[in-house]
């Protein structure tokens, strides 16, 4: 990650900005606007368990309650407040194309270079795939930083019927994301996601799921990994 200017944030003194988004002032509840919902993107995966946090850029209780949770989280200063602190460490934890630093785009789309062909446009698609990144970067950090292993993520129509998904598939929309086993178990996993943003949880037990625990965004909450208590 380059490091490319340095910005005064007012009342937290000077950080260092990166390429892919600079914050250039303090934020806290009450503020709105687009550095609001990037640091929301960002906070994805601290909304609380079984909880999903907005990305309205308003900031509200919800997204001061996600961003005590990071503080927390890296051993910072837990107001709820987003500061020099709070950036130094998101642009510690990003890459020059906003992706966290333990995931790539092109980790989360075997299918094609593109994003096209899906059930919502390219850029939406990539977008969520975004999201789901940075909630994973949150899943991955609590528990203990080691590696999350991604076995598929976007599908077009023509990728996802050639492995027979479903006609209604969350890989359709670039949200839906499979983990295999590596340092944790598919039960770990499925467990350790309901803290993290995810609506759709598919695990062992789950028709179809022994294999792999299955992650998404999907409009309201269905969680099914029997084998695993959920």
């Amino acid at each position: 990650m380059a490091l490319v200017a340095a910005v005064l944030v007012v009342g937290g003194g000077t950080a260092q900005a990166d390429g892919c988004y600079t914050w250039n002032r303090t934020l806290s509840q009450g503020a709105s606007g687009e550095d609001v919902r990037q640091l929301q993107i960002r906070l994805a995966g601290y909304p609380g368990s079984g909880a999903v946090l907005g990305l309205d850029g308003q900031f509200g209780p919800a997204t001061r309650s996600a961003l005590i949770r990071f503080q927390q989280a890296y051993g910072l200063g837990a107001d709820g407040v987003a500061g020099n602190a709070t950036y130094s460490r998101l642009y510690a934890l990003q890459d020059d194309d906003c992706t966290p630093i333990n995931f790539t785009y092109a980790e989360l789309n075997n299918c094609n270079s593109d994003w096209s062909g899906g059930r919502v446009s390219a850029a939406t698609a990539r977008f969520n795939a975004l999201v789901s990144m940075w909630k994973l970067q949150a899943m991955r950090h609590a528990l203990g930083d080691q590696p999350l292993r991604v076995t598929s993520g976007f599908r077009s129509v023509a990728c996802n019927n050639a492995v027979g998904g479903a006609s209604d598939s969350r890989h359709l929309y670039g949200d839906g994301v499979d983990l295999g086993s590596g340092p944790h178990s598919l039960c770990r996993l499925a467990q350790q996601a309901r803290n993290h943003g995810f609506n759709g949880i598919l695990g062992p037990g789950y028709p179809g799921h022994n294999d792999h625990t299955h992650l998404d965004h999907r409009g309201s909450r269905f969680w099914s990994a029997p084998s695993c208590g959920i």
